[in-house]
């Protein structure tokens, strides 16, 4: 149940919000809106002397290590350098080895996280 003077001081908190236009309080700005970077075009290499795919661009390299068996490929350790971030640079080198791997009838084995959630993500690619 409110009481009158409950009403009253909601009234007075009304009155100090408005108008509308008055500026934000209290507003915390966290980081600069970056435009987003155009994906990478560059191709993937399979390195099978490093056990790695590779995409090259520019000085920096992204790779995807692995282990490869007779039968299976083991998808070990996912890096990407932070200039090439934000571009799908991982998608495309896990893509490349679930391509490979199905082109060579091997299983894969995600021990990678990035590989992992990859492969959940984009069930439908497998």
């Amino acid at each position: 149940m409110t009481t009158d003077t409950d009403d009253v001081a909601l009234d007075e908190a009304l009155d100090q919000t408005f108008p509308a236009s008055d500026p934000l309080a209290n507003t915390v700005t966290t980081a600069a809106v970056r435009p987003r970077p155009e994906p990478v075009a560059d191709p993937v290499v399979d390195s099978r002397d490093l056990s790695r795919f590779e995409l090259h661009s520019g000085p920096n390299v992204a790779f995807l290590r692995y282990e490869r068996s007779a039968k299976a490929m083991k998808l070990i350790h996912t890096e990407v350098p932070g200039e090439l971030r934000g571009q799908h640079v991982g998608d495309t080198l896990v893509q490349a080895a679930l391509d490979s791997a199905r082109r060579d009838g091997l299983t894969i084995v995600a021990i990678c996280p990035f590989v992992r959630h990859y492969m959940h993500k984009h069930a439908d690619r497998r």
